[in-house]
């Protein structure tokens, strides 16, 4: 009898370590494949679930040498941190889901902030609203201007040594920009909206904004790696950042990138991202109750719903083939994403470090879960 218990553990052990052997093998094939696309340059992709024994961490770089721990700009992954920060505040009673931004902001930011059809809704604004994207307000990045002068994102390449502040942004957007529709009738994903909370972090707590991140997210996880672009330093990791492009271009090291701030401004590792996520889901970071209050789902797109700075994705209809699998996290414009599957206990972090590529990441994603999923 014990023979066959030995026998059995030895025959599991061997399956597994074979099983892992072939997912790592499948997916250093599919990174590949990416890399063979002519637009990709760099790449990274790392695989963790600790109840499956993964940990898969790849990187490479057409351009330069690179490795795993370098960091690299996460965009929009930002907003997790953004929205996790107002958690901790609410956990630390300084300020409520539902209170309005009003109670937290100076008059002169919130005056016009919001004017739809002649009236005025910018007191009537909540924090939960800023973080579901659901105030109506405009996007200073990408949306139409009002007199079609160039939005933000068309003047960062005009001027590449311009220091956006926060509060320019926001009057940019009232200047120059109308609200979608009253607060909380609708969704637009706008990052007006976590300039706004990134600005409430710092007035209720009296840090700057990285600073916070510092104090309560970077060092209590060990993220070295981790820092706000343009505005602070990592905590050990000196590594250059790994270069970003759209088209042949590089984005990376432009000044006018501190437009993008509390809603994308976050430098990371794939590590440091993972280290986080793993600490928020397992309640580390914010209690329980505020971590599921954050994932109160509204509908974005088919098969996407948001929450409070993190989205929930169902890619059943990728491809069209197993069971559904459900992901929460969020993407970057980069091509970066951060992605949990609780089906499959699994987390997946990387970038391909191309704006034109930001689409194409999910069906890598979806490729790679099915490769753990069949094995």
């Amino acid at each position: 009898m014990k023979n066959n218990v030995i026998l059995f553990l030895l025959l599991f052990i061997s399956m597994t370590s074979f099983g892992q052997k072939m997912i790592k093998k499948e997916v250093e094939k599919l990174f590949k494949a990416e890399l063979e696309n002519e637009v990709i340059k760099s790449a990274f992709l790392h695989i963790y679930s600790e109840s499956r024994d993964i940990n898969i961490q790849l990187a490479e770089s057409k351009e330069n040498t690179i490795t795993i721990n370098h960091p690299f700009y996460t965009a929009s992954i930002t907003k997790m941190f953004t929205a996790t920060s107002i958690g901790i505040l609410k956990d630390q009673k300084k300020l409520n889901f539902q209170d309005r931004i009003a109670q937290y902001l100076p008059d002169t930011l919130i005056k016009h902030l919001h004017v739809l059809d002649y009236k005025e809704y910018s007191r009537d604004i909540t924090i939960a609203q800023l973080l579901q994207h659901t105030s109506g307000l405009p996007d200073y990045f990408t949306d139409e201007t009002i007199d079609a002068s160039p939005n933000i994102i068309n003047q960062l390449l005009v001027d590449t040594n311009k220091i956006w502040l926060p509060q320019e942004m926001i009057e940019f957007t009232k200047e120059k920009m109308k609200p979608h529709f009253n607060p909380g009738q609708g969704y637009n994903y706008t990052d007006t909206e976590y300039v706004l909370l990134a600005l409430i972090i710092e007035k209720v707590s009296g840090l700057s904004y990285n600073a916070f991140l510092n104090k309560h997210i970077f060092q209590p996880l060990g993220m070295d790696g981790s820092y706000i672009n343009l505005k602070s330093k990592p905590l050990k990791n000196q590594l250059p950042v790994a270069e970003f492009y759209v088209g042949d271009m590089v984005l990376s090291s432009i000044q006018s990138l501190s437009a993008d701030w509390g809603g994308g401004g976050l430098v990371s590792t794939t590590q440091d991202l993972i280290r986080f996520f793993k600490a928020f889901n397992e309640d580390e970071i914010v209690k329980n109750n505020t971590r599921l209050a954050m994932q109160s789902w509204v509908y974005e797109t088919e098969n996407m719903q948001y929450g409070f700075g993190i989205r929930q994705v169902t890619i059943k209809d990728i491809k069209d083939e197993g069971k559904n699998l459900m992901l929460i996290g969020h993407t970057g414009s980069t091509a970066s994403f951060l992605w949990y599957c609780p089906e499959l206990d699994t987390y997946i972090a990387g970038t391909l470090n191309q704006l034109e590529a930001s689409k194409s990441t999910m069906s890598l994603v979806h490729d790679v879960l099915k490769i753990i999923e069949n094995n």
